[in-house]
C-alpha cells in the first residue's frame, strides 16, 4: 500500500504526453523508468519537484533530482541531445543545489535543437521506479511551467539491495560486445554505453539483453548502444579499466556499411571521407596562415604604395610563419591521416618528415637522379604542400604496420615495426606513388594549357568549373609551374585569371553558409574559411565546410564556370600570383597601366561568381537540417 505521494510538475510550458507517445523505445517502453513527456513550447525548464541536485550530465542535457522521500528524477531534455555538447542548454543549477518545484534550473534552445535535426521531447522519469513506486498517474493536457501533471505513489522504505559488481557487469558487457579487440572506442550519455565497434555482427544481443544491469540494448548512429540506465557512469569507468589505452576521442571507422550505394560511389565517398577526415584537423591553422599570406602579399604590392618589402626582416619572420603549415603540410596531413585510419600517427608523421626533409627539398626542386633504370630516370620531386601523396603513405603504413603486428615478436614490435615501415613506405612513396601522382598532375596541367589555347570562352568554362575538383586530390600543383612558366616568358597568365575566380566561387559559397546558418560554429567555421578563400587559399573552405555538404561545394563550381567563362570571353590576364579577391592589383598591366581589359575581366567574373555561387548555395546548396557528410582531408594549399 502505497504511504506517501509525490506530485511532479511540468519542466516547462506545453503539451504533457503519456509516456509511451514519447519517440524513443528507451524511454516510451519504460525501460529507463515511470514517468512522461512533454513538447514544450516554453525555453524556460523549472523543476518538476523539490530536491537535491544529485546529477548534471557533462552535455548539460539532463538533470538528476533526488527527493526527500527518496525518488531520483531525471529530467531529460530532447531526444539524442547529448551531441550537442551542451550548445543549447544554459544551466542555472549545478550538483549539490537544493531545489522547490518550480524553480528555474535550465534554459533549452529549442530553435538550436530543431536546426539540428533533433526532437525538443522533454522527458520527467523516476528511474528507480521499480523498487520505489506503487504507480504513476499522469494526466495529459496543456500546461504551463511548474504545473502538475503527474502524481507518484511512492512504496514503504525497504532495505536497500547489496552494491552491484560493476566489475563483473563490465566482464559481461566486454565480452559480449565481441570482446576488446573489437572494440575501437567508448563512450556514455546519461543512460547507455556507446561503443564503436569494428563489427557489430559480433556481439550478442540477447546475452546483454538478459544481463542483470543492462535494460536494453540498440544499433544507432553507427554506435552500439548498451542501455544502462542511471548507473551508466560506475559501468563506463569499469569497462574502461578493463580497456587500457582506450581514448575517448573521435571513433576510428575500420569498416564500411552497405548504404545501398553501388561500389563505385560507395568507394568515391569513402575516398572522399578519408580525404576531409585527414584534413579537417588542420583546416583553421590553414585558414590561418592562408589569411597571412594574403594580406602580406597584399601589403608587398606596388600599386599600394610597397607598405612591406619583401627582404624585411618582418616580412620574412611572419612569411615564415604563415608558410610553415604549408611547408610541412605533410607531417600535420599524415599525423591526421593515421588518426583518422587507426595508424600510428607518430611514425606516419615521420614519414612526412622524410618528405620535406630540407635536402630532399633542394633535390626535389633540381629534379636530382635518384637512380636510372633502362633509361628511364628516376627523380626526387618536391613534396611541400603535398596531400595526396601522404594520405597514400598513411593508408600503406597503416596496413605496412598492421601486419607486422602479426609477423613480428613481441619483443622486436619496438623497434623494427616503426623501422621497417618508415623505410619502406618512405622509399615507396620517393620511387613510386609520389612520381605516379605527380605525373598526373602534370599530364592535367597539359591538358589545361592546350585547353585555354584552344579556346578561350570554352576553356574557361571548363578550367573554371573544374580546377577546384583537382584541389581535391591535391593535382593541382601540377598547375603552378605552368603558371610559372607563363608569367616569366611573357608576362602573364591567362590561366592563372581563370584559377582567380575559382577561388571568389568556393568562398562565396562558404561565406552563404557562414551567413545563413543559425550554428555557432558553423559560423565562424565559414567565416574564417571565407576570408581565407577571398586571400588566395581554399583548402579551409572545401575541406572545413563545402565538401563535407556536397552541395555547397557544387555550388561554387557552378559560379565559377560562369566566372571562368566571362574571363575566357573577354581574354583577362593576370600578371602575378597572387589570386582571388585580394589579388586584384595582379590584373592591372604594369607594361600597359591604362590598359585595363584584364582588370575589367577580374571585376565582371569575380561579381558574377560570387553572386551566382552565394545564391545557388542560400536557395539550393545549404540549411541547417542538411546532414553533414565525413571529413574530407585537406590538399595543398590551393592556387
Amino acid at each position: 500500500m502505497a504511504k506517501n505521494k509525490v506530485v511532479l510538475g511540468a519542466p516547462a510550458a506545453g503539451a504533457a504526453i503519456a509516456l509511451d507517445k514519447v519517440q524513443d523505445e528507451v524511454f516510451s517502453t519504460g525501460m529507463m523508468g515511470q514517468g512522461f513527456g512533454l513538447e514544450p513550447i516554453g525555453e524556460k525548464i523549472v523543476a518538476p519537484v523539490a530536491g537535491e541536485i544529485t546529477m548534471i550530465a557533462e552535455s548539460k542535457h539532463a538533470i538528476g533530482i533526488l527527493t526527500k522521500e527518496g525518488l531520483e528524477v531525471l529530467i531529460h531534455m530532447g531526444i539524442d541531445t547529448v551531441g550537442l555538447h551542451g550548445e543549447p542548454f544554459e544551466l542555472k543549477v549545478k550538483t549539490g543545489d537544493k531545489v522547490q518545484a518550480g524553480q528555474e534550473i535550465a534554459n533549452m534552445a529549442l530553435e538550436n535543437i530543431r536546426l539540428a535535426g533533433l526532437q525538443t521531447t522533454i522527458m520527467v522519469i523516476i528511474t528507480n521506479s521499480a523498487d520505489k513506486l506503487e504507480g504513476l498517474d499522469v494526466e495529459e493536457l496543456e500546461a504551463t511551467a511548474g504545473q502538475t501533471v503527474a502524481t507518484a505513489y511512492v512504496k514503504e522504505a525497504k532495505q536497500k539491495a547489496g552494491k552491484r559488481d560493476y566489475d563483473a557487469l563490465a566482464d559481461i558487457i566486454i565480452e559480449n560486445v565481441g570482446g576488446k579487440e573489437n572494440i575501437n572506442n567508448l563512450i556514455h550519455c546519461i543512460t547507455r554505453l556507446r561503443f564503436y565497434l569494428k563489427d557489430e555482427k559480433l556481439a550478442n544481443d540477447d546475452v546483454l539483453r538478459e544481463t542483470d544491469g543492462v535494460i536494453d540494448v540498440m544499433h544507432a548512429s553507427g554506435q552500439y548502444q548498451v542501455v544502462i540506465g542511471n548507473e551508466v557512469t560506475n559501468v563506463f569507468d569499469a569497462v574502461m579499466k578493463k580497456l587500457p589505452g582506450l581514448g575517448e576521442g573521435e571513433a576510428v571507422e575500420t569498416t564500411t556499411q552497405d548504404d545501398g550505394k553501388n561500389p563505385v560511389s560507395r568507394a568515391f565517398s569513402n575516398l572522399i571521407g578519408v580525404i576531409t577526415g585527414s584534413m579537417s584537423p588542420v583546416v583553421g591553422v590553414i585558414a590561418a596562415a592562408g589569411i597571412i599570406k594574403g594580406l602580406l602579399a597584399l601589403l608587398t604590392l606596388p600599386q599600394l604604395g610597397g607598405l612591406l618589402n619583401v627582404k624585411d626582416t618582418a616580412y620574412i619572420t611572419i612569411s615564415a610563419i604563415a608558410d610553415s603549415a604549408f611547408y610541412f603540410l605533410p607531417v600535420l596531413v599524415g599525423f591526421a591521416a593515421a588518426k583518422r585510419l587507426g595508424g600510428d600517427p607518430i611514425v606516419t608523421a615521420v614519414i612526412g618528415g622524410v618528405l620535406t626533409y630540407p635536402q630532399l627539398v633542394d633535390w626535389g626542386r633540381e629534379f636530382k637522379d635518384m637512380f636510372t633504370i633502362g633509361g628511364f630516370h628516376f627523380q626526387f620531386l618536391n613534396y611541400t604542400y603535398s596531400i595526396f601523396p601522404m594520405i597514400l603513405a598513411a593508408w600503406m603504413a597503416k596496413k605496412l604496420g598492421d601486419w607486422l603486428k602479426k609477423t613480428l615478436p613481441n619483443y622486436l614490435q619496438m623497434i623494427f615495426n616503426p623501422l621497417i615501415t618508415v623505410l619502406v613506405v618512405s622509399v615507396i612513396t620517393l620511387v613510386v606513388t609520389g612520381p605516379i601522382i605527380q605525373g598526373a598532375a602534370n599530364g592535367i596541367a597539359d591538358f589545361i594549357n592546350w585547353l585555354v589555347h584552344a579556346s578561350g570562352w570554352a576553356g574557361g568554362l571548363i578550367i573554371g568549373g573544374f580546377y577546384q575538383l583537382l584541389v581535391i586530390f591535391g593535382l593541382h600543383w601540377g598547375v603552378v609551374p605552368l603558371v610559372a612558366q607563363q608569367i616569366s616568358a611573357s608576362g602573364e597568365s591567362s590561366l592563372n585569371a581563370i584559377i582567380s575566380v575559382t577561388m571568389v566561387a568556393q568562398g562565396a559559397a562558404v561565406l552563404a553558409v557562414a551567413i545563413k546558418s543559425r550554428k555557432n560554429d558553423m559560423k565562424s567555421l565559414g567565416i574564417a574559411a571565407a576570408i581565407s578563400a577571398f586571400c588566395g587559399v581554399t583548402e579551409p573552405a572545401i575541406y572545413g565546410i563545402n565538401l563535407r555538404y556536397r552541395k555547397v561545394f557544387i555550388s561554387g563550381l557552378i559560379g565559377s564556370a560562369v566566372g571562368g567563362f566571362i574571363t575566357g570571353l573577354m581574354h583577362g590576364s593576370m600578371f602575378g600570383f597572387t589570386g582571388s579577391l585580394i589579388g586584384f592589383p595582379s590584373f592591372f598591366n604594369p607594361a600597359h597601366p591604362t590598359e585595363l581589359n584584364s582588370f575589367y575581366a577580374f571585376l565582371f567574373s569575380s561579381a558574377a561568381a560570387l553572386i551566382i555561387s552565394f545564391l545557388v548555395t542560400w536557395f539550393w546548396g545549404y540549411n541547417d537540417e542538411m546532414e553533414m557528410g565525413k571529413k574530407v582531408e585537406k590538399k595543398k594549399t590551393p592556387k
